[in-house]
């Protein structure tokens, strides 16, 4: 047989990509990441992030380097042509994450913090500048075609995550189509940084869903700003990425000049929806948008692509590690699709009302707005099939497979956010120690999976650590749901909760049996 030279290798090195490095080269597998420019991208093209995803950063990278020039976004107000206020979009039902709900980021700031953290790792081998130029499988392993000038190289990898972007290599090299929603819009973006302060409206982040254009502005930290500007269908694309045409247009709509400004980047980007109609062909997975691609109008492009990446390296550890069967890693895409997929369907209506070019439409639009005719944006789903408890009624069951709060904990003298203290791995939290309900079996296979047994009450011991709820956040959401026990996964899901206390060994037991988890047949 082949040697294999890796556990996994990773192609693409965007926000998806190194936070898959980060997570699998952490929990000790051997990583490749194949990316074909030779460095960091180094300029903004992603602006946001939610809380949920800050969790997430905080396990792949020094969260504090990654968001060093940020800040919180208050609010996303949509406006009509005429500046009334149409909807909140950053106002959408969401729990304390211990960061903004909403984040104004500088992308080049994360990815270079992630990308520290990756080569602090001496398990992982990053090759930028490298090229892939084949894949192909065989029993037990992948084999990769590498170019790196006029040289090609092969390795063999036993798992491939192909997070290379929207013109995936790899998913046009396992034949994947993609459906499409028929969604296209191109948009002028300018990225600034301030020469002198602005006026005070630009401190906040603004969408006017005007039909004569649609625009709008972001602050980014203390020094950098957003602009987005609708192309209309008549404009030019090459004609738009001047310079002078984006001088014209920030006069026009903002009063803004070279004095005020220094632009560091401008492109026109074409924005679509677009889903592969499979995130896997053997050992070779999808993720980010190699797997699907969005509007920016909840700004979950970049979100979706970090989740996919926690989503599947958790799940890939176990089953190197020999802990869980091949088949869990089916729930990936069973998880992940239909999460993204709901996200997706929410930006596009979104996309609909920000920017038609239609008068009639838009006073349409206005006039519900106007009368609340229009439901506020949903919370995001939680997963409804997949790695999670199966008895999901309830109040308990409403919020199984999604992310539960966090706050600030005390373990062994010292406060921390909780996910500060866990890192990324599993967790069980008690309102009483339940070592004795589960006892010495399941509490060893518990040390297998690293997972954290912890307890509300200072009777801690055998196994069990005691946490102190500084912020009170855990006890009042146990006491909501009506539990005694939750187990919480390493991507921050929720796999499930017990009732009382003695229902806490059917939980680890229905989670140890969905370690050989197995996906029933997708819907198309």
């Amino acid at each position: 047989m082949a040697q294999i030279d890796f556990d996994v290798a990773v192609v693409g090195y965007g926000p998806t990509g190194l936070t898959a490095a980060s997570l699998l080269g952490q929990l000790g597998h051997r990583v490749l990441v194949v990316e074909r420019w030779p460095s960091l991208y180094g300029l903004p093209r992603l602006t946001h992030i939610d809380g949920e995803t800050a969790r997430l950063l905080n396990f792949a990278c020094d969260i504090d380097e990654a968001l060093r020039d940020s800040s919180p976004i208050e609010s996303y107000i949509f406006y009509n042509g005429k500046g009334k206020r149409l909807i909140d979009v950053a106002d959408i039902p969401t729990v304390p994450m211990g960061f903004p709900a909403h984040i104004s980021i500088h992308q080049p700031d994360i990815e270079a913090a992630i990308d520290r953290k990756v080569r602090s790792l001496p398990n992982v081998t990053v090759q930028q500048g490298t090229e892939l130029v084949g894949l192909r499988s065989s029993a037990g392993s992948v084999e990769l075609s590498l170019k790196l000038g006029a040289d090609v190289k092969t390795v063999r990898s036993r798992y491939v995550f192909g997070s290379d972007g929207a013109r995936s290599f790899v998913r046009s090299a396992l034949g994947i189509e993609r459906d499409d929603s028929k969604f296209t819009e191109r948009w002028l973006n300018i990225d600034g940084e301030r020469k002198r302060p602005l006026p005070a409206s630009f401190e906040e982040a603004k969408q006017y869903c005007d039909p004569a254009r649609g625009h709008m502005f972001l602050p980014i930290g203390s020094n950098r700003q957003r602009f987005e500007f609708a192309l209309l269908p008549h404009e030019d694309t090459a004609k738009m990425e001047r310079p002078e045409s984006a001088w014209r247009i920030l006069k026009q709509y903002h009063g803004i000049g070279p004095e005020d400004i220094r632009i560091i980047r401008q492109t026109v980007y074409t924005f679509e929806c677009r889903m592969a109609q499979s995130w896997r062909s053997g050992s070779v997975f999808l993720g980010g948008d190699a797997a699907h691609t969005m509007p920016p109008y909840l700004g979950q492009g970049a979100c979706s692509g970090i989740r996919d990446a926690a989503n599947f390296a958790w799940k890939l550890d176990l089953v190197l590690r020999g802990t869980a069967a091949p088949d869990i890693l089916a729930s990936y895409e069973t998880e992940r699709r239909p999460h993204v997929a709901n996200i997706m369907r929410t930006a596009v209506m979104l996309g609909k009302v920000a920017n038609t070019h239609s008068r009639a439409v838009a006073l349409f639009r206005d006039l519900a707005f106007r009368f609340n005719l229009v439901p506020p944006p949903p919370p995001f789903p939680s997963f409804s099939d997949g790695v999670i408890q199966d008895d999901r009624c309830g109040e308990r069951g409403k919020v199984v497979g999604s992310v539960p709060p966090q706050g600030r904990v005390e373990i062994g003298g010292r406060i921390a956010r909780f996910d500060d203290h866990i890192g990324y791995g599993f967790s069980i939290l008690a309102q009483r120690n339940p070592v004795a309900v589960l006892g010495p079996s399941r509490m060893a296979f518990l040390r297998s999976l690293g997972c954290r047994v912890l307890t509300l009450t200072s009777d801690a011991g055998s196994g069990v650590e005691q946490m102190v709820d500084a912020d009170g956040i855990y006890s009042s959401y146990l006491a909501e749901k009506r539990a005694a026990a939750m187990l919480i996964r390493p991507d921050t899901n929720l796999f499930g909760f017990a009732g009382e206390l003695k229902d806490v060994p059917e939980l680890v037991d229905e989670f140890r049996r969905k370690l050989s988890w197995q996906a029933a047949a997708m819907a198309a």
